[in-house]
């Protein structure tokens, strides 16, 4: 799963399997600015899953 790019954030996700949670690591410009944790069941996180938390993120945070 790749990292997803808007407005000069991206927002690289990483994930366990074997404990079934995961992170969006997010910058800006380069610079870390928080990470986003959540929880998944199955083999992956699904991709919709992931989308929807960076929709989330960035419309709380009035990113386009």
């Amino acid at each position: 799963m790749g990292a997803i790019e808007r407005s000069g954030f991206r927002f690289e996700p990483e994930f366990s399997v074997i404990n079934q949670d995961g992170a969006i690591h997010v910058y800006h410009n380069g610079n870390f600015v928080e990470e986003i944790l959540f929880e998944f069941s199955g083999s992956f996180p699904e991709h919709d899953q992931i989308e929807a938390l960076v929709d989330e993120y960035c419309h709380k945070n009035q990113i386009d």
